[in-house]
Formats: C-alpha cells, sequence, structure tokens
C-alpha cells in the first residue's frame, strides 16, 4: 500500500512504555482510534480536517496525541467517522476483571439436591456489580427418586454436552440429548424430571443483567 502523504509518521517518542502495560493515556488513546477509523475508511487526513471543520493541523496533532480535544471536537469527529463518539475511548480503561478457571478447577458448590453423584462445579462470576453472568458445570452420575426445583432470577441457558434427561420449565418437558439447547426464564420452576442416560454433563449459564444476585 503507497503511504498516504498526508498521514504524518506517528513520532516513537510520543508512545509511553505504559501501553504495553494497557495504561493508555487518553490522547494516546483518542489519536490511535481517530487515525484507525480514519485509514480503515481510506480517507485523508486533509479531507478529514474539512469534513470535521478543524485545520489539518489540529486533527495531525490529535493524530499523534500532541493535543486534547474538547467535547465539541470528539463529537465532530465521530459524527465525520461515522462512529459513536464512545468508540474514540475504546482502550482507555484497558484493565477488566477476568476470571480463568483450568480444566476441573472449578470450585464446587452447593446447590439445592446437592448429594453423591451430582456434581456443580463453578466456571466463574465476576463479583460485586460486574457479575451479571454464572456458568456452571452440572454432571449427575446417580439416579434420584426426587429431584429439586430451581427458581431464580435472570434467564438460564441449558447446554447439554453427555448423556440424556428430561428437563422440566413449568408445566412443559424437554428431552435433552449432546448438542441440544434450552433456554428459560428462572422465575419459572424448572430442574430435571428424568435421567435417561448416565452419565450426564451440560453447562448451565444463568445471565442477571443488571440485577445480580447477592
Amino acid at each position: 500500500m503507497t503511504p498516504d502523504p498526508d498521514i504524518p509518521a506517528f513520532p516513537a517518542h510520543e508512545i509511553e512504555p505504559d501501553e504495553a502495560a494497557g495504561k493508555l493515556e487518553l490522547e494516546v488513546v483518542i489519536g490511535r482510534q481517530v487515525r484507525e477509523y480514519r485509514t480503515a475508511a481510506g480517507v485523508s487526513i486533509a479531507e478529514m480536517a474539512n469534513r470535521v471543520g478543524i485545520s489539518k493541523a489540529m486533527l495531525s496533532k490529535i493524530e499523534n496525541a500532541q493535543t486534547s480535544c474538547s467535547l465539541t471536537t470528539l463529537g465532530r469527529l465521530a459524527t465525520g467517522l461515522g462512529v459513536p463518539v464512545t468508540a474514540l475511548f475504546r482502550g482507555v480503561d484497558a484493565e477488566r476483571e477476568a476470571v480463568f478457571v483450568p480444566a476441573g478447577q472449578g470450585a464446587r458448590i452447593a446447590r439445592r439436591g446437592s448429594r453423591v453423584g451430582h456434581l456443580y462445579e463453578l466456571l466463574g462470576a465476576l463479583r460485586g456489580p460486574h457479575k451479571r453472568m454464572e456458568a456452571v458445570l452440572v454432571t449427575l452420575t446417580e439416579q434420584s427418586e426426587v429431584f429439586p426445583l430451581f427458581q431464580h432470577p435472570g434467564t438460564e441457558l441449558l447446554y447439554m454436552l453427555e448423556g440424556e434427561m428430561v428437563y422440566g420449565h413449568g408445566e412443559a418437558s424437554y428431552t435433552l440429548r449432546p448438542g441440544d439447547a434450552l433456554q428459560l426464564d428462572g422465575e419459572g420452576a424448572h430442574g430435571p424430571q428424568a435421567l435417561v442416560e448416565l452419565p450426564i454433563r451440560f453447562l448451565s449459564v444463568t445471565a442477571y443483567g443488571d440485577h445480580a444476585p447477592h
């Protein structure tokens, strides 16, 4: 690709060492996002400056993190690039919580009906206000005469990995085999009704939205 003569080289000294650690300065992030969106659109720096209503020199300074943008200028840049203003800040808050659970090392949790042969393995959940989803690997290896019913806030997705079972939700029943998925409203009473083929393994993912359980 032939370099655009209107695009000044990004000075090496403008890239701080902290960038590698994800601690980017606001000006660096905005400049990088503006440049990436502009070049992806195939628009020269002169054309974009004219479109936004600022000088070519000012746009060059913005892209090279040599100046701070006013909110008005940010709004104009976003409009000119055809993206939401928030897109220009992506990467500022680079450090986000994540939970990694190696295979077989999920925390065993007690659920209603937990007993020998019924294993609930928590695959991770974020803490506090970020806990909007919970993933559990359920393994059933023994028959039960009585099956527990569950009710909870949020929406639950079951994905069958192994075995076969009949699963009830409200008045309905579903036969689940490997590869089958069932999405349900957690407020409705639900749970296994019959364990047809053991062992049974399925993934249960509950999404709580903005109302995470305490």
